[in-house]
């Protein structure tokens, strides 16, 4: 099978040859499977591939991207690369009468409009011109299946670190989940928008790693709200210290530590929820050593397998457009030219997922993705930042040392997280709301020991009832002028002890928690719960539409909580 991939979502005018032999038409490709899934044959070793690709980048003069000069770029660039592309494609070809690609792809969103649409015209023409299929990928979907599928993983969870973008993704029900994601900036722009500020030229990623080698750790916000994240303060506080006179290296060093921290975080949140332990990379900002290094890092001190594709397939490329094109095209997954409209917003999670089958994220050789539970064998879990011990009646949380984090960083977060768990473990407890009781603590060892508490955690007894009593809880808790901030269906205990309104549903794990009467603020605790439930339940709409019912009983504010819940929906870098 050989595929043409054509890439141009912004920067990267790209085109590329995709041969292989690890994927292989099914016949489901010809005959659809009764719930409309198909589903392609992938052999295990993709070491044989051929990928050739050619890339012609934009490079503006100064500043960021230009819109109109990058599409000015795209149009003249595109031919070139295609040309070129389809030149090594006949040169592969066995028999000169065939024609030398089976299917062109091309990316179809998300980016910028004015590149897109040259994309798109492109392609139609060679598909038009060889008289075979086209298929149309999400960029960002191709980012992850890349590492998916050179990884030879099975189901990972994939962190996306790119320009525009920054998400953590897993599989479930057909399609990918977005587990989390920035509610402003993209990770790559918010370091451009810095290295910007001080006059230098795009892109700004290589630069900040260059200097942060030489720099001392500088301490910067860090905001991390369940498993989504927020890039615009600590962003705006690295160009103030600059203006303060801290040292540029010293900046840099903080900038990185914290971003890729904060990244690095969310992701190990990610694998604890789904119970996964594969995680791979994708996007430019991918390239960076540190984060890397972190990743990996985070992923041997918890068990998992990590994996970082080479450079270009981390950039912009239509490298990885053409292998997922392969992939879907081998799943019969294509586009009439009429039905090949771009779509700049196009979400990862609007992409139906044709070519793999419905088993969700999990652990290599099981597909449920559960977790060990507390009424299993084992006694020792580990959790999304800490170590849990369970015994007959009390539960030892530690949260140990997280040696992907600068230590200055890391102590900060495990001190505050844990003065903070206790103190809002025992408010909610007196605002009505089920909590285990605190039974010892010890804050320099970021230690507590809990009363044991439910049966199972949430995600194994999802129900109506059950998710409506934590949307009381959580308006309870609001009410009181806090929030829980990280609500996931790994932080409600079900079943087990008796409780005052008979249904056994408790909250744990307060650590992110913070005292706040801002309506967006509570509106973040219901956004978690509903992208928790996502990636962990199969009807995951009906059982948030509980929990939004029992909170608009409950809750004195909750029209207010509503309109901003709204609001941050729309935030998404993909909305």
């Amino acid at each position: 099978m050989r595929i043409l991939g054509i890439e141009g979502t912004a920067w990267a005018a790209s085109a590329a040859i995709f041969e292989s032999d690890s994927i292989e038409l099914s016949k489901a490709r010809q005959n659809a499977a009764s719930d409309g899934v198909y589903e392609c044959a992938e052999l295990d070793d993709p070491s044989d591939d051929h990928v050739f690709i050619e890339t012609d980048a934009y490079q503006p003069d100064s500043g960021g991207i230009h819109p109109r000069e990058a599409a000015e770029h795209m149009s003249e660039a595109i031919p070139e690369v295609v040309e070129t592309a389809i030149d090594h494609a006949q040169e592969r070809a066995v028999a000169d009468s065939a024609p030398p690609i089976d299917a062109v792809a091309f990316s179809r969103g998300p980016g910028l409009g004015p590149c897109l649409r040259i994309v798109a015209t492109a392609a139609r023409a060679v598909a038009q011109r060889f008289d075979v299929p086209l298929v149309g990928v999400n960029h960002m979907v191709a980012h992850l299946e890349v590492g998916r599928h050179r990884s030879g993983f099975d189901s990972p969870v994939c962190l996306n670190a790119s320009g525009a973008n920054a998400h953590v993704l897993g599989y479930r029900n057909g399609r990918y989940r977005v587990l989390g994601e920035t509610m402003d900036t993209g990770a790559g722009n918010a370091i451009d928008k810095f290295t910007r500020h001080i006059g230098w030229q795009h892109p700004g990623g290589p630069k900040v790693e260059q200097h942060a080698l030489d720099g001392e750790y500088h301490p910067l916000p860090y905001v991390v709200k369940g498993m989504d994240f927020s890039f615009s303060g600590v962003m705006s506080a690295a160009k103030q210290a600059v203006d303060d006179d801290i040292p540029v290296n010293d900046v840099c060093r903080g900038l990185e530590e914290t971003i890729f921290g904060m990244l690095t975080e969310v992701s190990e949140r990610a694998l604890s929820l789904t119970g996964a332990d594969e995680l791979v990379l994708g996007g430019g900002v991918g390239q960076n050593q540190r984060l890397q290094g972190m990743l990996k890092e985070m992923c041997e001190q918890r068990g998992a397998e990590f994996y970082a594709p080479e450079n270009r397939f981390l950039r912009d490329n239509a490298g990885m457009i053409a292998m997922l094109g392969a992939k879907m095209y081998a799943a019969g997954d294509t586009l009439e030219i009429a039905e090949s409209a771009i779509d700049s917003n196009f979400r990862p999670d609007e992409v139906p997922v044709t070519w793999r089958g419905r088993d969700p994220v999990g652990p290599a050789g099981g597909a449920s993705g559960r977790r060990p539970r507390a009424d299993d064998a084992e006694t020792e879990l580990q959790g999304a930042e800490a170590t849990v011990t369970i015994e007959a009646d009390r539960v030892v949380k530690e949260r140990n040392p997280r040696s992907y984090r600068h230590p200055a960083l890391d102590e900060r977060l495990r001190t505050e997280r844990t003065r903070q768990e206790v103190r809002l473990t025992s408010e909610a407890r007196h605002n009505g709301v089920p909590t285990p009781l605190v039974l010892d603590v010890d804050p320099d060892e970021a230690r507590i020991v809990f009363q044991r508490v439910g049966a199972a955690d949430l995600r194994e007894s999802l129900s109506a009832d059950t998710v409506g009593a934590v949307g009381e809880h959580l308006a309870r808790i609001h009410d009181a002028g806090f929030v829980h901030g990280d609500p996931t269906t790994r932080n409600v205990r079900v079943g087990g002890n008796e409780t005052a309104d008979g249904r056994s549903v408790f909250l744990i794990d307060f650590g992110l928690g913070y005292a706040t009467g801002e309506p967006e603020d509570h509106a973040m605790d219901l956004h978690v719960l509903a992208q928790s439930l996502a990636g962990t339940a199969d009807d995951p709409e009906a059982l948030f539409e509980a929990a939004r019912d029992a909170y608009r009983d409950e809750s004195d504010h909750a029209d207010a909580v509503f309109a901003s819940l709204t609001d941050i929906e729309g935030r998404g870098r993909y909305q």
